[in-house]
């Protein structure tokens, strides 16, 4: 028979060691995303769940990124590192051969049907050791792309984190739905700009995603990377398009130098209708914070533009 002390001392024990347990269950996953981007995603998903390290930050170019010490160390540590893939983190797999990490790589834009490269279309091809072959990489300026992206990250928090599938499921379908109004306010509001205004001259090709989902027609002076140099005849060639076809306005982007895109405006006399944000959020307070918050910027600043 066991004393009433032994009994209390065991419940106690057994007490802490079932707290213990649940505190050790409630840490959060470390996980890693390749740029802003993803890891907006990811944390939409995840919630409290997860703890994610960016590499590549807000305004940050990951076409041209160079990994930091840090940026290993957070490989090394992270159990699930997401990718956007299609070629545009032509940097990680170096960072992951560097940092030894047996972090599960998941690539978000599996399953999506990718878009042809626009270079050779327009004369931007380039050799700077940044290419990203024959797919264009950003497929997350569709929303529909995105939903796929959102439903890879829930797939792959779930493997490895299964008692807290509940929470990822939930966060996916509130976030979907989210996304799916987004979906419906773009179209709204593209439907308001007259077809023959909706050509859109930008930084580099970014938006061939989203010109394709909404009917934008999309041209750049640089290729789908920002480390192209457009030639002295192709900017000649574009500022005669921007005249012929009567281009209302031209927008700059958030990543890229504006110099060239200002010297086109000028010379070509279109107005410069704006930012827009392509490759990368901006910081949390500013007009693109999340990436529902990027894409319902840049629709408000291609309508302004292109409808005034």
């Amino acid at each position: 028979m066991f004393s009433r002390r032994y009994v209390i001392t065991s419940l106690a024990s057994a007490f802490v060691a079932v707290a213990t347990s649940g505190a050790m269950a409630a840490e959060p996953i470390k996980v890693v995303a390749s740029f802003s981007i993803i890891g907006d995603l990811v944390k939409q998903v995840g919630g409290d769940r997860v703890e994610v390290t960016t590499l590549v930050g807000p305004d940050g170019d990951a076409h041209v990124y160079s990994p930091s010490p840090a940026d290993a160390k957070a490989v090394t540590e992270a159990k699930l590192v997401f990718v956007n893939g299609l070629g545009f983190e032509g940097w990680m797999g170096r960072l992951s051969q560097a940092a030894g990490s047996f972090a599960k790589q998941i690539t978000v834009s599996t399953r999506v049907v990718p878009l042809a490269a626009q270079e050779d279309e327009h004369g931007h091809g380039h050799d700077h050791g940044h290419s990203h072959g024959k797919a264009d990489p950003h497929a997350f300026q569709s929303i529909a792309n995105v939903k796929i992206y959102v439903r890879n990250i829930r797939n792959a928090l779930i493997s490895v984190d299964p008692t807290s599938n509940a929470t990822y499921e939930a966060n996916t379908v509130a976030y979907i739905a989210k996304l799916d109004e987004l979906d419906a306010e773009v179209r709204a509001a593209a439907a308001a700009i007259p077809p023959k205004q909706r050509r859109v001259i930008t930084s580099h090709d970014a938006f061939a995603y989203f010109g394709k989902a909404y009917g934008f027609e999309f041209v750049a002076p640089q290729g789908v990377s920002t480390d192209a140099e457009p030639t002295a005849k192709q900017v000649a060639s574009l500022i005669r398009q921007i005249r012929d076809q009567g281009v209302k306005a031209i927008f700059v982007e958030n990543i890229t130098d504006q110099r060239l895109i200002t010297r086109i405006a000028e010379e070509s006399g279109a107005k410069l209708g704006g930012a827009l944000y392509s490759d990368a959020l901006s910081p949390p307070d500013g007009p693109a914070g999340t990436y529902i918050d990027m894409i319902r910027h840049n629709i408000k600043t291609l309508s302004a533009g292109l409808s005034s």
